[in-house]
């Protein structure tokens, strides 16, 4: 353990919890949140920086990361953002008016269109991915590789326990 005291230190040594919580369980969850929040926080600045919001990110990683020639359908999209067609035209409006994707004719279906990445698209994400990269290396290398494989191995049984649970139903 370290001598090194942070702010859930603090606040649990000065905060009188119900006697049934555990106070180990309850450091883990708080600074799980709290990194959380934070690489949430840097994201949103990455992208910020990049002139995008979250949703049209996704979309384009999605479009990036489906591999050549980077297109699906807008049903598809979204679906995997959970999101109504008609909420999904007007974010891809947004990106299409950027010159980030760009609306093609469905080879099978003339009535629908695929949604492709253009060449800035793909750079735009590429760059935005390797700019957050290098964020988040700088707040790893607080940890020595041999750390950095340990954490990932008890934060994969963390993630294991709960996708049993929610197997289970």
């Amino acid at each position: 353990m370290s001598d090194e005291r942070d702010h859930v230190d603090r606040w649990l040594e000065e905060t009188q919890l119900p006697g049934a919580v555990d106070l180990e369980v309850e450091g883990i969850v708080d600074r799980i949140n709290g990194l959380r929040r934070r690489f949430s926080r840097m994201l949103d600045e990455t992208l910020a920086d990049f002139g995008l919001n979250d949703g049209e990110w996704k979309a384009l990683g999605h479009l990036q990361l489906s591999g050549p020639p980077h297109r699906k359908p807008v049903g598809q999209l979204a679906k995997r953002a959970d999101l109504s067609s008609g909420a999904m035209t007007n974010r891809l409006d947004r990106l299409e008016k950027a010159g980030l994707v760009r609306r093609i004719p469905d080879e099978k279906d003339r009535r629908s269109v695929q949604i492709e990445v253009t060449d800035a698209g793909r750079k735009l994400y590429e760059r935005a991915v390797e700019a957050q990269a290098a964020k988040e290396g700088i707040v790893a290398e607080a940890l020595d590789p041999a750390q950095q494989d340990k954490l990932n191995d008890l934060l994969r049984k963390l993630m294991l326990a709960f996708e049993r649970r929610e197997a289970q139903g």
